[in-house]
């Protein structure tokens, strides 16, 4: 029975991303970025794992290191690739002035959770073990992601912490996360342009091999009994979002624990507007997240 459930969703997903390939030009950056752009595959537990690495041509010491980002696209966990956030990606390398790694995580339900977390850490952990491949700077990394990539990108944080802060990561962007998979998606706040509950819900399931799994904070990390000890934030909320709730609790947990947070709440406008919506918007949103990295890195 339980074969059949997997086909059934499998079958089910593979024709939403069939469809979502066809979908509408999603927005673009208004300027283009002198950015170099290499795909590598870097060996993880989930076998090997597609990156996207943006290094910027524009800077004054070519010979210094870089800092890095890395970046986790959005899709529900199982719709989405990284070359969906490429252009963005070149703004934040350029603006930044730092390397980006784009990580093209496995999806649901192929590979469900904890796969992509455990995936993307083993990411972060090979570049910043590798870092002169890549003329990093491994003592400099941040990590952040949108709507389930800010989800991967607090659970990164979290396992982080579990292992001991093996890796230096200094600032996590969490931009309209799904941060509570364990609350039923009908019970969120509710506007006409949210993400339908029936969706969320399929999505969440999707994600999850076992439904106590919600309950797991590396799943919803705002569920975690303490944020202490964890990176400072950058929280990008869309006021009419079913899911900025959760964000804002989180933010107010991360600050009671004592971790520095940025909060910025963008009025009137839906989920996913940094890549559908208001140009201008998106854009503020974007030079958000690239100078707030300038600043942490700067540091």
């Amino acid at each position: 029975m339980r074969m059949d459930q997997e086909q059934q969703q499998i079958a089910m997903v593979q024709h939403m991303r069939e469809q979502s390939s066809g979908m509408g030009q999603a927005l673009q950056p208004s300027l283009t970025y002198d950015v170099m752009v290499k795909e590598q595959f870097i060996t993880t537990c989930a076998g090997d794992t597609r990156v996207l690495v943006y290094t910027p041509n524009r800077r004054k010491d070519t010979s210094a290191s870089l800092p890095v980002f890395f970046n986790m696209h959005g899709g529900g966990f199982v719709l989405g690739q990284a070359d969906g956030d490429d252009a963005w990606c070149r703004l934040i390398a350029d603006r930044a002035g730092c390397l980006v790694v784009n990580i093209d995580y496995k999806l649901a339900p192929e590979h469900k959770f904890p796969a992509a977390v455990y995936e993307c850490y083993d990411v972060v952990k090979w570049v910043h073990d590798h870092a002169g491949q890549f003329s990093a700077d491994a003592s400099l990394l941040a990590i952040g992601g949108h709507s389930a990539g800010g989800n991967l990108a607090a659970a990164v944080c979290l396992l982080n912490r579990e292992r001991g802060d093996e890796l230096p990561i200094l600032l996590q962007i969490i931009d309209y996360a799904v941060l509570d998979v364990a609350t039923d998606p009908a019970e969120k706040p509710d506007f006409p342009e949210a993400i339908p509950a029936d969706i969320a819900r399929m999505f969440n399931a999707m994600y999850l091999s076992k439904p106590e799994h919600a309950q797991n904070p590396l799943a919803s990390p705002v569920l975690a009994v303490s944020l202490a000890g964890l990176p400072q934030a950058l929280i990008i909320t869309a006021e009419r979002d079913s899911l900025a709730q959760e964000a804002r609790n989180y933010a107010a947990k991360l600050e009671s624990s004592g971790v520095h947070v940025t909060h910025k709440e963008y009025e009137g406008v839906a989920h996913g507007f940094t890549h559908h919506g208001d140009i201008q918007m998106a854009e503020d949103a974007w030079y958000l997240m690239s100078d707030t990295l300038q600043a942490v890195f700067a540091r």
